[in-house]
């Protein structure tokens, strides 16, 4: 099966490539500009404006649809270009559609949530057959966000939200399995194995670090904080993945403590 991969080059994207090949799928990967890899075939596709959609999609037989652009242009990539892409698979006769989303974007009032919701919903009412896994944050997300309340001295957060981190390795292969069972017509849930207060995904963090920032607790207002400490960003649904965010301060730390 050729499998058509938008975003291969974020983090996902790189867990999902060699899952993919080992699992012996012929691999088209996009992104908006072109690469260089010998076991991959690499063209450049700009979502924004649908421009090399066509030439992409030529003789696919499925997408994996990763690509996202939380930070700008996010409608016109995760909402237009999602409709673009829909229409292009269409045309190029794909039986099969996996969108991915993330945990909570129907229930945490947040602009670039509403985003995803929106997409998921161009991919549900399209005529492409489907599959939707909305899956937990990754802790490289979570340490980006500690690294970044932080930059001042202590750790500003609010202690009472709860997130539930997944391993990126752990959803690609969740992927692949969704793309060899064929198209559910269903939205799939999937996190991490533990779910976690802010203020104790801080201590552990510091700990790795070997750092002594004290937590700064400032409480989230409004219905975006009353979402996020009721458990928007979590999931009760099973199987869940198997990496906690204490193996990915190991992984990541060691014994060395600060980098």
């Amino acid at each position: 099966m050729r499998v058509l991969v938008t975003g291969a080059s974020g983090r996902l994207g790189q867990q999902v490539l060699p899952r993919l090949r080992d699992g012996g799928f012929t691999v088209r990967a996009v992104s908006r500009r072109p690469r260089e890899d010998s076991t991959v075939e690499w063209m450049a596709v700009d979502l924004a404006t649908g421009a090399g959609l066509a030439e992409a999609l030529d003789g696919v037989e499925a997408v994996l649809h990763l690509a996202s652009s939380p930070a700008r242009r996010t409608r016109e990539v995760d909402v237009l270009g999602t409709h673009q892409l829909v229409v292009a698979a269409d045309r190029a006769g794909v039986a099969h559609l996996v969108y991915v989303s993330i945990v909570g974007v129907d229930r945490v009032p947040f602009g670039y949530y509403r985003h995803k919701l929106a997409a998921e919903q161009v991919v549900a009412a399209g005529p492409v057959p489907w599959s939707i896994l909305r899956a937990t944050q990754f802790p490289e997300f979570l340490e980006e966000l500690l690294r970044g309340a932080s930059r001042f001295g202590p750790v500003i957060g609010d202690p009472a939200v709860v997130a539930q981190s997944v391993d990126a390795g752990e959803v690609a292969s969740r992927l692949v399995a969704m793309l060899t069972a064929g198209p559910s017509y269903a939205v799939a849930e999937f996190g991490g194995p533990q779910v976690l207060r802010f203020d104790e995904a801080v201590r552990a963090w510091r700990h790795a670090r070997r750092s002594r920032r004290p937590l700064l607790p400032v409480r989230i207002p409004g219905r975006l904080g009353r979402a996020l400490r009721a458990g928007g960003l979590t999931t009760t649904m099973t199987p869940t993945g198997t990496r906690t965010w204490a193996d990915y301060l190991a992984d990541t730390y060691g014994g060395t403590g600060r980098r």
